[in-house]
């Protein structure tokens, strides 16, 4: 897939409200679902990735983000 993690999210809201509106025929529900699907693995597979580069880059410790607030 030649896609952008951001692209497919945004194919998936398109596809989610297409679905919602239930005015789609069954054998095109049926194919926006599968592309759903794919588009769903597609994005798992991406923020996979993403996870075991900042594993890499944080030498294999995870940590919690601070949320910005600081009580001095």
């Amino acid at each position: 897939m030649n896609l952008t993690y951001e692209d497919a999210i945004k194919e998936l809201e398109s596809l989610l409200s297409q679905l919602e509106g239930g005015q789609l025929p069954l054998e095109q529900a049926i194919e926006t679902y599968r592309r759903g699907a794919e588009l769903i693995r597609f994005c798992q597979e991406q923020l996979k990735e993403a996870e075991q580069k900042v594993l890499i880059l944080t030498h294999g410790e995870l940590n919690e983000f601070e949320n910005g607030s600081s009580s001095s």
